[in-house]
């Protein structure tokens, strides 16, 4: 990025490429210096995101393609899991069965409700038959073993209601809380079943699928590749010895090869503070002010981003500095080397704030 030499001429807005002066001498010139940061870079769509499964499966069925416009929480995949379709029949036919135990036809509690009645018949009888021996027993016309007997038929029978009726309601608790079971059981499974649906969580455009029907998909893996297609962005990246100049709100002249001398305006948006190590860059994103390019992901450019605007300035060719701060100019038919102050450059030119004038006469150092 250091060795770059494209700049922008402020009023005609345009990219030249920086080239030497092919006169040996020159004198410093008042012009209009615009400083600007060289950037490069790609397009891309705001709200970008990537379509990932949630669950292991083959993608057995996709609704759309590349470059088609998709809409939020529309289906666009389908995985198939042969393990996970048993498991959502076995839970499905677990309910049935359960709303079934629990119903009003329930032949479980049909058994116990019986059991229940006969056992309440029986107890009406040894009641009857309980009074009747006791009444004998009392005017002493029966003997107490038979008095006793009838006695502990009765208790027997009274504790067998109780009994079975414990065994009624524990029977029926136990069967709601089977019920209930199984339809958190085939809640969570039919939820898993939606994870072999895949939808988009935004409206957008489909950039990219990264899977082909019959492939095994597995959890977390990236299916396609999703962005909103009305709104682009540009993402720059920054030397970092520019990174400094840079500030939100500055205008950024940006060119995109597809659109050849075409020229589109933006503005500094963010500015990322880590350094990129491995090309000694830092990120900034510009939004597109007027003109957008098409929403084509990824797409090459190249920019300037406007620090300062000069309108009138001495300058001089940047080759003519020696070093950083002198250059050699003609007086009185010799040469010799002055030092002068350095203002705003950009890859052409540098602003002269002392130490020549428009009458000075530069050389080139040898």
């Amino acid at each position: 990025m250091k060795n770059s030499c494209l700049i922008i001429l402020a009023f005609v807005g345009t990219f030249v490429s920086c080239k030497k002066s092919e006169n040996t001498n020159t004198s410093p010139q008042y012009k209009s210096l615009t400083e600007a940061v060289y950037a490069s870079g790609n397009i891309y769509p705001k709200n970008e995101y990537k379509l990932t499964a949630n669950a292991d499966g083959f993608l057995i069925k996709q609704t759309a393609f590349e470059g088609d416009a998709v809409g939020k929480n529309q289906l666009l995949f389908q995985l198939e899991s042969a393990s996970q379709e048993a498991r959502l029949e076995a839970s499905s036919n677990i309910l049935r069965q359960s709303e079934a135990n629990f119903g009003d036809n329930s032949p479980i509690l049909d058994e116990l409700e019986a059991q229940l009645r006969n056992a309440r018949t029986k107890l009406a009888n040894d009641s009857v038959n309980f009074k009747r021996y006791k009444e004998l027993y009392d005017r002493n016309a029966t003997t107490r073993i038979e008095y006793e007997r009838a006695e502990l038929a009765f208790q027997t029978s009274k504790n067998d209601v109780s009994a079975r009726r414990k065994a009624w309601l524990r029977t029926k608790n136990q069967l709601y809380v089977d019920l209930q079971n199984s339809k958190s059981n085939f809640k969570v499974n039919a939820r898993e079943e939606d994870n072999y649906r895949i939808k988009s969580f935004e409206a957008g455009k489909l950039y990219e699928i990264y899977k082909k029907q019959g492939e095994l998909v597995r959890r977390g893996e990236a299916i396609a590749l999703v962005g909103d297609a009305n709104e682009v962005y540009a993402q720059l990246a920054i030397d970092e010895s520019d990174f400094v100049k840079v500030q939100i709100g500055q205008t950024v002249l940006v060119k995109i090869d597809v659109y050849k001398d075409k020229i589109f305006k933006a503005k500094v948006t963010k500015l990322y503070p880590k350094l990129n190590k491995a090309d000694q860059t830092f990120r900034v994103d510009a939004e597109f002010v007027e003109e957008k390019p098409n929403a084509y992901y990824g797409m090459t450019i190249e920019a300037n981003i406007v620090v300062s605007e000069n309108p009138r300035v001495l300058t001089i060719p940047k080759n003519y500095l020696v070093g950083s701060d002198s250059v050699w100019i003609e007086e009185n038919g010799d040469k010799k080397k002055i030092k002068i102050t350095k203002g705003v450059e950009n890859l052409d030119m540098v602003e002269v704030k002392s130490g020549l004038t428009e009458k000075s006469v530069l050389v080139l150092g040898n």
